[in-house]
């Protein structure tokens, strides 16, 4: 029994005529009635009950009716999972992670991007902002999560979602036991900044902030990622700004975050090469993905 012969029989036992059938699987009459045949003699039951001009099923092939249309389900789920399979080996979706982005936003982006494309393989690979530019030159990533790449007529920077700016403060901070902090106030302690190798596009931003506030910032220090700036800050030797979402990622005691009185937003940015062919379909789709989730 081949499988050509479930799907004939499916045919005509739908349609009831073997004309009808016949047109629907694009076989003359003859031959398909001839497979029914067939197909009754290697099952050794009768199938139809043949009538002048019209067509039943017996109780056995309504039985084979339903077995055959649960098979053949059975095989398209098979052929998928199989295909998705071979897919997953070749062809990834390859995306490069900001040094430090630890947000809450990038993992639901990404766990969301796995519900949608559950069979496209995701390839994450963490590396600075001078790292991703020249993956996505050379395309080894197909797109990046940055808060910023240097400026580069080949790379797009599109903002994904932003978080509202927040103070970090030492426990003991005479700040620290307000319900908000205006960011001049904050601003008149020495400052614990960001490494303009490591985050140029953070340190970018900050500092467009900070300098309508403060036009000459003390600076205390320079970290070079989440660690070494809230160990800093712990420490009492200067004062913070995070975005709210790596704020929540601060389960500790010697430090706080607190809301600014302004409303200052640090925007984490999709970022992709610009390419002469066309992008592929897997990237385009999870570029769109990240851009609606602001």
């Amino acid at each position: 029994m081949e499988l050509r012969h479930l799907r004939y029989f499916i045919a005509v036992a739908e349609e009831l005529s073997f004309r009808r059938a016949a047109e629907r699987v694009h076989i003359d009459p003859t031959p398909l009635s001839r497979s029914i045949r067939d197909l009754e003699d290697r099952l050794g039951v009768t199938l139809f009950l043949r009538m002048p001009r019209k067509l039943r099923l017996t109780p056995a092939g309504a039985r084979l009716l339903r077995e055959a249309n649960n098979l053949l389900i059975r095989m398209e789920r098979m052929r998928r999972v199989v295909r998705a399979t071979d897919a997953r080996y070749r062809i990834p979706l390859r995306i490069g992670i900001g040094d430090g982005i630890a947000q809450p936003r990038l993992s639901s982006c990404l766990s969301s991007w796995q519900a949608l494309a559950p069979d496209t393989p995701l390839e994450l690979s963490e590396m600075t902002a001078e790292e991703m530019a020249a993956a996505l030159q050379r395309e080894e990533i197909d797109a990046g999560i940055s808060f910023g790449l240097p400026d580069d007529d080949a790379i797009m920077q599109v903002s994904a979602w932003s978080y509202p700016l927040m103070a970090v403060l030492p426990v003991g901070h005479e700040l620290a036991s307000l319900d908000n902090v205006a960011l001049s106030d904050l601003l008149a302690f020495p400052l614990i900044s960001c490494r303009a190798d490591r985050q140029p596009g953070l340190l970018q931003q900050m500092l467009a902030i900070v300098q309508r506030y403060n036009p000459a910032p003390k600076i205390a220090g320079e970290a070079g990622g989440l660690p070494g700036f809230v160990t800093r800050i712990a420490a009492g030797m200067g004062v913070g700004l995070a975005d709210a979402g790596h704020a929540t990622t601060l389960y500790r005691t010697d430090v706080v975050a607190i809301p600014l009185r302004e409303r200052e937003q640090i925007f984490t940015c999709v970022v992709h090469k610009k390419r002469r062919d066309v992008t592929p379909d897997a990237a385009q789709r999870f570029i769109s993905h990240a851009k609606n989730l602001s």
